[in-house]
């Protein structure tokens, strides 16, 4: 028999916003998660991109909220926690959609924007809060914000917010509010870390594992093509530019300064493109994501800053310029296209450095990309040729070799990375130290020496 949203006995409020919104029968996901969400029990669940996640708990998380009115004490009484600002826009949007009939009150709180209206927000009852950890981190230090009355704590994309950084945040967060709580995390993965995190921080969960990284992402053909240099990346992606089944597509590169250089260089081209990562404003990446949506926008050059919360129906492809620094993401990205039962096209450009990266994604994802070549375009650089990992920097500490004893006391700045090194690594403005910043080699073993960028 098929399950229905009808077959939930939702609240009626939630139950007519379903309606409204024309959806009848739920995702394989929803329909997994919501019965456990509506029973009161933990969860941890794990779903490809695209399979309609988050209303997995947006819609269980609703109706329970309306079982017992608040208590009128300030702060939320569910807390969802985001990687990304995008990402939060889109939860806010969901509880608002799902939430339209039922008189609850909903807030963000992401950095990129001003305080004050936050300080507002949070001081007074408020029944759903969606929040990135940073921002809500601060508002904790200047003690504008209470947690003491959370019923739901929900972590989405877990394993993202772990690679960012976030696992203390997350755990200190955690820290603030009732053992009480219901707790639901949804993670691409849950394995490693993430496992940790959800053994500490959620009671006896049920599992709902539905994509495993070996049989994701089926409707979309994945493509990949070996390059011998930046020129030669570049060849190849303006030819894939001039393709007209192109409708819309996402070009990720690793780094903020790469996203803006290509974006203006496309742009100059006649292309109609935008930059999208960190360091825009968070009025400048709502408008950038807009015009994507509204079609005035046709490329969008971004960092991985996007490849989770952003949720286009009209991206045809995504090219990898730069492979991702960590496998998982790759599988983010290219999630970006072909969703919701959509077909789509991922392009991948592998420079030599790259194959190590090209072999972790292989692995994490068990599927092997086979490589293509443009005709009249191959490349000249064997594919036997790996270009090997840079050495490490000198360790830190004191050690003995040679009888000599070795300095190697390194100290590696956070922050721009501006390390002096007197071996003759400099630092690097906006981005890491080479060689581990500031190092000192004074005794009469050397380290080797730090790998120049």
């Amino acid at each position: 028999m098929m399950t229905t949203f009808a077959s939930f006995n939702l609240n009626p409020a939630i139950a007519k916003a379903i309606d409204a919104c024309g959806f009848e029968t739920p995702t394989p996901i929803q329909a997994k998660s919501i019965p456990i969400v509506m029973a009161g029990r933990d969860l941890m669940a794990s779903s490809q991109t695209g399979s309609g996640k988050t209303a997995s708990f947006v819609v269980p998380m609703l109706h329970r909220l309306m079982e017992r009115s608040g208590t009128g004490r300030r702060g939320p009484r569910a807390l969802v926690l985001t990687p990304t600002r995008e990402l939060a826009v889109q939860v806010q949007e969901e509880v608002r959609r799902f939430g339209k009939f039922s008189g609850l009150t909903s807030g963000i709180v992401v950095g990129g924007v001003g305080y004050g209206p936050q300080y507002q927000l949070l001081s007074r009852p408020l029944d759903v809060l969606v929040a990135t950890p940073g921002r809500l981190i601060d508002h904790l230090d200047q003690k504008k914000v209470d947690l003491s009355n959370v019923e739901f704590l929900v972590l989405d994309e877990a394993d993202r917010m772990l690679d960012m950084g976030f696992v203390k945040p997350v755990r200190r967060i955690a820290g603030y509010t009732p053992d009480s709580k219901q707790s639901l995390l949804f993670s691409a993965t849950l394995e490693g870390e993430v496992r940790r995190v959800a053994t500490d921080l959620l009671r006896q969960p049920e599992l709902v594992e539905l994509a495993a990284n070996k049989v994701r992402h089926e409707g979309i053909e994945q493509k990949l093509f070996h390059v011998d240099n930046v020129d030669h990346k570049r060849r190849l992606l303006d030819h894939w530019l001039g393709d007209r089944e192109i409708k819309q597509a996402v070009i990720f590169t690793g780094t903020k300064r790469r996203a803006d250089r290509l974006a203006k260089s496309l742009a100059l081209s006649g292309h109609s493109c935008a930059a999208l990562h960190g360091d825009k404003t968070q009025g400048q990446r709502k408008r950038t994501i807009d015009q994507m949506r509204d079609g005035s926008v046709k490329l969008l050059v971004a960092t991985d800053v996007a490849a989770r919360g952003l949720d286009i129906d009209g991206i045809s492809h995504v090219i990898n310029y730069d492979l991702p620094m960590v496998p998982e993401d790759y599988i983010h990205r290219i999630g970006r296209t072909g969703r919701a039962g959509a077909t789509g096209t991922a392009i991948s450009l592998v420079a030599p450095e790259d194959r190590e990266k090209l072999r972790d994604i292989e692995k994490l994802t068990g599927n092997r990309l086979v490589g293509e070549h443009l005709k009249g375009d191959e490349p000249k650089i064997p594919l036997t040729v790996v270009i090997p990992k840079a050495p490490k920097p000198a360790p830190r500490g004191r050690g003995q070799q040679g009888g000599g004893q070795g300095g190697g006391q390194g100290r590696a700045p956070q922050g721009n990375g501006q390390g002096r090194n007197r071996n003759g690594g400099g630092g690097r403005p906006g981005g890491q130290p080479q060689g581990g910043g500031r190092s000192e080699n004074r005794g009469g073993s050397r380290g080797p020496r730090p790998a120049r960028a």
